[in-house]
């Protein structure tokens, strides 16, 4: 599936449309038209900031030597928690160092995060049986992969970061690709980042308190510490930032294999009663099975977050798609597991009525180490957390370059290489939604409208192969794979609707839409706020960032 032979003698990453025209390259992030020099962007910040230009060290117009005084800072070397790659003269943009085992950690690291701990009783009730429900995680799981594995082909046709954004660039043009960006930007992503840091703040409380719920808004204070915490590492460093997921997914495994051992003890002393008559009080209607879907895809999303930061995975072509075989198999084979060692010792009943079925599993088998799961599940979460926020401040960052969003979301910090901006837009949005909304209503709500644009992402595939059939693809995914994926999606989205319609979907529909209400004014005749200008000059002051320049490799 992989091809050696797929090579370039220049590589133009970072733009869609980064295609040399007579001569010259079209950089993106600063809308400027360059020689092939790539040298000749400025080091310093542009647009109005201090050093604009790169004047830097004598030179007029821009970006050449600087100082003796640059030359002995780059010369002590660079943070190293800012990689190798951060030299003065550099142009700015965003730096490869997501390698195999980050990339498999972000993978595996956003997925196992929440879900595992608060969907098993809601599939559970949706199905209405042990069987049912231990079907629904294996499709899920397969249906993760079968959809990785088409993002993969995509994600090596066209290494741009934005995932779904790109591809809708590319197969469709720019409408659905905003209106993409528009819902994901302002509900899907930062509604997954609340999701995961309310279910780390209700398991992080739960464990000082005992004998009642958790006061509500200690939960959600203690859900906005963590996004603080997790935003200040994105932002900082992209090593520190996946140094953070690899430790924090490594420690979830072990919390996974606390709870599977457990299992295992349980059922070789005989808990297997359980497990008995698997099928029994089973809910086959339409809209059940769609419904128990959503809830164990949620349990499984992330699968597509690596496509997100394509531009910084090193050697895309082979590491994507690894990644993906190596951590969604993975995956699934611990959420089985992790299921069964919860019936050895919990009713199906007591499953539906916990909040919290990890710290019951925990209490009933580790006695006085019971403690060890709620403090597993925020560890779990908190990395899940953090893989979320790095994935979603790339596209902000890939859909304002190409003058989807506002353009300081496209800037990267001028000497951590971090998208910054994009980071912490995000993250106050998902502070609002944190302050304001419920676990419950937000998994439901990302679960309709994410399948929408995850259905779309197959329908891309399957056009460009198409309408761009000779178009180098270093993975290839057999083409009946997209179709199967495309049409569950359609299930996915359509099912519930005709099962039980609510007035929610027709919101969620109309919010999409709703997109086009900007994009005609701002994006497609390019209307300009006044104002706007300075505020991006002062924020790019205030950030320390800068527009950023299309990735090159030679």
């Amino acid at each position: 599936m992989y091809s050696d032979e797929f090579t370039h003698s220049k590589n133009y990453y970072g733009n869609n449309n980064a295609s040399p025209k007579e001569g010259q390259i079209q950089w993106r992030g600063s809308r400027r038209t360059l020689n092939d020099d790539p040298t000749a962007v400025g080091g310093g910040l542009r647009n109005g900031c201090p050093g604009g230009g790169g004047d830097e060290g004598g030179q007029d117009g821009g970006g050449g030597q600087r100082g003796a005084a640059d030359g002995a800072a780059a010369a002590a070397g660079p943070d190293q928690l800012e990689g190798t790659g951060s030299i003065a003269d550099d142009a700015i943009h965003l730096k490869r160092r997501v390698g195999l085992v980050s990339g498999v950690a972000l993978i595996v690291g956003t997925m196992i995060g929440s879900g595992i701990f608060v969907s098993p009783s809601g599939l559970l009730e949706r199905t209405g049986s042990i069987g049912m429900s231990f079907v629904i995680w294996m499709a899920c799981g397969l249906l993760s992969l079968l959809g990785a594995l088409s993002y993969a082909e995509l994600g090596t046709m066209n290494p741009s970061s934005g995932a779904e954004y790109a591809y809708f660039m590319d197969a469709f043009g720019a409408p659905p690709a905003f209106l993409f960006s528009w819902a994901s930007t302002l509900v899907l992503k930062p509604s997954q980042m609340a999701i995961i840091c309310l279910s780390f703040g209700k398991y992080a409380v739960e464990a000082f308190v005992t004998e009642c719920e958790p006061p509500e808004i200690v939960v959600k204070m203690v859900a906005l510490l963590a996004m603080v915490v997790i935003l200040y590492v994105n932002c900082y460093s992209v090593n520190l930032a996946t140094s953070v997921q690899n430790v924090f997914t490594a420690a979830k495994l072990v919390a996974v294999l606390i709870v599977v051992l457990g299992g295992a003890y349980k059922m070789f002393e005989g808990h297997t009663q359980h497990l008995m008559e698997p099928f029994k009080n089973t809910k086959f209607s339409i809209g059940n099975i769609a419904t128990a879907f959503y809830t164990g895809l949620w349990a499984y999303d992330g699968w597509n977050n690596l496509n997100y930061v394509t531009e910084e995975i090193k050697n895309p072509s082979r590491n994507l798609p690894r990644s993906i075989v190596i951590g969604i198999p993975l995956v699934t084979i611990c959420y089985a597991l992790i299921n069964v060692s919860y019936l050895t010792v919990m009713s199906p009943m007591e499953m539906t009525t916990s909040e919290a079925v990890a710290v019951v599993f925990g209490a009933r088998v580790l006695g006085p180490m019971a403690w060890l799961m709620p403090l597993s599940v925020t560890v779990s979460t908190f990395g899940s957390a953090n893989g979320t926020l790095f994935a979603a401040g790339r596209l902000c960052f890939a859909a304002s370059r190409e003058g989807h969003l506002l353009d300081i979301l496209s800037y990267v910090h001028i000497r951590r290489y971090t998208p910054s901006p994009g980071l912490i837009f995000h993250s106050i949005i998902a502070g609002a939604m944190v302050m304001y909304g419920t676990i419950d209503s937000l998994i439901d709500f990302f679960s309709f409208t994410a399948w929408i644009f995850y259905g779309g992402a197959m329908l891309a595939l399957i056009v460009m192969r198409h309408t761009k059939p000779t178009y180098p693809r270093p993975y290839k995914v057999p083409i009946i794979i997209p179709y199967l994926v495309l049409v569950i999606s359609v299930y996915l989205v359509v099912g519930p609707i005709i099962d039980k319609p609510t007035f929610e979907y027709l919101y969620a529909s109309f919010f999409i839409l709703g997109g086009m209400v900007f994009y005609v004014p701002f994006v497609h005749y390019k209307l300009r706020i006044p104002f706007m200008d300075g505020v991006t000059v002062f924020l790019q002051m205030l950030l320390e960032v800068a527009p950023t320049s299309t990735m090159l490799e030679e």
